[in-house]
């Protein structure tokens, strides 16, 4: 994110008076999340104009430490934007002008500003949202700062490494394949590392991850671009029936879209062709790319295409490869679709609204809660939906919130009285009860098979829905929706665009 602080924030913070607690509030969270925060050139400009020369001379010298937003656009060449505040305003408060405009153009995400006038002019060239106060801005980013932190999933503990058990039987493989592991468990307990671990009833460990990032060259013989990466130290899986491992890989991804990141890597001692850990991490786009020095394998994945082209990859391909990112262009339709609260709790686990069963605080697992291939059945007679479209999951009833957003693998209908046959079709993906099941078997159901991407940062409710147009009323059935709104949706949900695959952009 990139925010340029206004002048007057900058005089509240960088002279010799008593700095406020939102002042110092707001350059905390700036700090601790790398919020890029810049300075327009016209604020020295504005500087400058001050009559006490020593403190200007401070002032100059402490500005200079805050970078400058690079060629800023100028408004004197855009007739539209002087219509929009007025020829008089135009020429007057220039310093004001030139920066809002660097916002209307897009060459920032935000401006903090406590000048009312600028808030004001920026409420007729409807920017008004992009336009903060100190208060506003402490909350926006700190909401972000909120959204980085990975969350545990219930059964899941997230712990310093240092808590492990090492005499546990479950590192034994790992010790064999790697000597020196207990050395290095002993260097990541000491710098404070964090892991997720799975842990049976006796207390053993059932699975385990751990993860750092890196900026170092990856030791493999074939080369490769060095760059900062996500890097998979230990993703191991003695607990079978819960899909753990798909979890982790889910963790995982989560971790590198929230940090940027735009690779994740393995390397792995390869037992032959039905070893599991890579039937696991190929499907999710993990490539292998030779071998390193110790004879390990190294499978690399990217997030995003980063210009490669992909016009011969199918949407599916394309969500398989780089996933979480996903197509979501013109060449596939867009879906809303409505989901009861006691499903959505069963397939959404991640939802932050979501309340944890006392069974899970136990070590309960909700199976399907940990997939990321999921299966949705409902009695719709759609045969619009295909695979490769998108599809966004509304919790009805009490939330009445868009919450996720997810790809369609596979469309399968099935005529009533179907029971055993659906049964068997879901049996790993989604767990049904015989009484639902028998429910849903009584007329002609649609299965969707679908993978989850993201959960949405920031669900829209059904009032603004309703306001852009997307549903007339609450949403009975799957509601196909243009591409426009799609966007619209898109942009208000906050989903990283980082992580969207319009082909016309990569191509």
């Amino acid at each position: 994110m990139r925010v340029i602080l206004d002048t007057n924030i900058l005089i509240n913070r960088e002279d010799d008076r008593v700095i406020a607690d939102n002042v110092q509030n707001l350059m905390r969270i700036i700090s601790e999340t790398n919020t890029v925060s810049l300075i327009h050139p016209v604020s020295i400009t504005d500087i400058r104009k001050d009559k006490n020369e020593e403190r200007k001379r401070k002032m100059l010298s402490k500005i200079a430490a805050y970078p400058s937003i690079e060629a800023p656009p100028d408004f004197r060449k855009d007739r539209e934007f002087i219509t929009k505040i007025g020829e008089r305003e135009a020429t007057k408060n220039q310093i004001d002008n030139d920066i809002l405009y660097s916002i209307y153009r897009n060459a920032v995400d935000f401006l903090i500003s406590e000048d009312k006038g600028i808030h004001r002019k920026a409420e007729k060239l409807g920017i008004q949202n992009r336009v903060l106060t100190i208060d506003q801005a402490i909350q926006l980013i700190g909401k972000t700062s909120e959204r980085k932190k990975l969350l545990s999933p219930p059964a899941l503990r997230r712990t310093p490494t240092h808590n492990l058990n090492l005499k546990d039987s479950f590192f034994d493989s790992l010790r064999f394949g790697y000597p020196e592991f207990d050395d290095w468990m002993k260097k990541v307990s000491a710098k404070g590392r964090e892991c997720w671990a799975y842990f049976r009833e006796d207390g053993s460990i059932g699975a385990l991850l751990i993860f750092k990032q890196e900026d170092e060259h990856i030791d493999c013989d074939t080369q490769i671009t060095k760059m900062k990466r996500l890097k998979i130290c230990t993703l191991k899986v003695d607990e079978t029936g819960h899909r753990i491992g798909e979890l982790l890989i889910k963790i995982s991804s989560e971790y590198a879209v929230k940090n940027r990141l735009q690779e994740m890597f393995i390397t792995h001692f390869t037992t032959g062709s039905d070893d599991a850990l890579v039937k696991l991490i190929s499907e999710y786009g993990f490539i292998r790319q030779g071998s390193n020095s110790r004879g390990e394998e190294v499978f690399l994945k990217s997030l995003q295409p980063d210009g490669v082209l992909c016009s011969d990859l199918s949407p599916l391909e394309i969500a398989k490869r780089y996933y979480p990112s996903y197509y979501d262009g013109q060449g596939v339709n867009k879906f809303i679709i409505p989901i009861r609260k006691e499903y959505h709790s069963r397939l959404f686990t991640d939802f932050s609204g979501r309340q944890t069963t006392l069974l899970e605080f136990s070590g309960e697992f909700i199976i399907e809660g940990n997939t990321i291939k999921k299966a949705y059945l409902c009695h719709s007679k759609s045969k619009l939906i295909e695979p490769g479209d998108v599809v966004i999951f509304y919790q009805s009833r009490d939330l009445k919130q868009l919450t996720h957003i997810g790809i369609v693998e596979m469309v399968k209908h099935f005529q009533a009285g179907n029971k055993k046959e659906i049964q068997d079709l879901l049996v790993k993906r989604t767990a049904y009860s015989d009484k639902e099941l028998t429910f849903h078997a009584s007329k002609p159901s649609l299965v969707l098979f679908f993978t989850q991407h993201f959960c949405l940062p920031c669900p829209v409710d059904y009032k603004d829905l309703v306001k852009i147009g997307a549903i007339k009323g609450q949403p009975q059935s799957i509601t196909r929706i243009s591409h426009e709104k799609y966007l619209d949706i898109k942009r208000r949900c906050s989903i990283d665009e980082h992580f969207t695959i319009d082909k016309a952009k990569v191509c």
